[in-house]
């Protein structure tokens, strides 16, 4: 009796397809790029967040003169950064999410795993688009009104663009769940088709 032998990389392939899920893969249109140079732009500035605050505590000690407006760069730039880096965050799979049940179901059915990865990404998408909408008018109104923090005469720093750093988080964010969906879908139906092929 004769066995035929796997095709190259053919085992590996299934494998991977009931193991992996869409995180830490390539995304369509090169998003992930976009996704990676976002959350660089957020590390540069917590270093310079860094170096800010470390002038400001040299300054105050050493010759009483500490950097003015450094409690409120601070304080808008930490919720610019968090935006920033969200995208890739989701992109890398490190959102915080409970996935015992998931696990579980990669390894008994691997199809129904990936389809419900497609229905939370879906969801994920759908709650940025509207975070996203709802954020809109503000940033719009914040040019209007010139919004800052600060005082007039001491130190003053404009909100909006820590307001454009939220939508432009918000919306590669959500793209990036859509994506991840698609991934989601097609790995959904690679590997359903491959189980009917096996039982046929």
């Amino acid at each position: 009796m004769t066995v035929a032998a796997p095709l190259p990389g053919e085992g590996a392939s299934s494998e991977e397809d009931s193991s992996q899920d869409a995180y830490n893969q390539p995304l369509p249109f090169g998003l992930h790029r976009l996704t990676q140079a976002l959350n660089a732009l957020g590390t540069l500035i917590i270093i310079g967040l860094m170096l800010l605050i470390n002038t400001d505590i040299v300054g105050r000690t050493g010759f009483g003169a500490p950097v003015r407006g450094v409690t409120e760069l601070v304080s808008l730039s930490i919720v610019g950064i968090v935006f920033l880096q969200l995208a890739d965050t989701l992109r890398s799979g490190r959102f915080t999410r409970a996935d015992m049940l998931l696990n579980r179901l990669k390894r008994t059915r691997a199809p129904l795993a990936a389809a419900l990865q497609a229905v939370y990404h879906l969801l994920g998408a759908t709650l940025m688009f509207i975070i996203l909408w709802a954020a809109w008018p503000s940033l719009v109104e914040s040019i209007r009104i010139r919004e800052y923090v600060g005082a007039l005469g001491d130190f003053t720093a404009p909100v909006w663009p820590v307001r454009l750093m939220m939508l432009v988080g918000l919306g590669v964010t959500a793209l990036t769940f859509v994506l991840l969906a698609t991934l989601d879908v097609k790995r959904a139906m690679r590997m359903a088709a491959r189980d009917r092929g096996t039982r046929s």
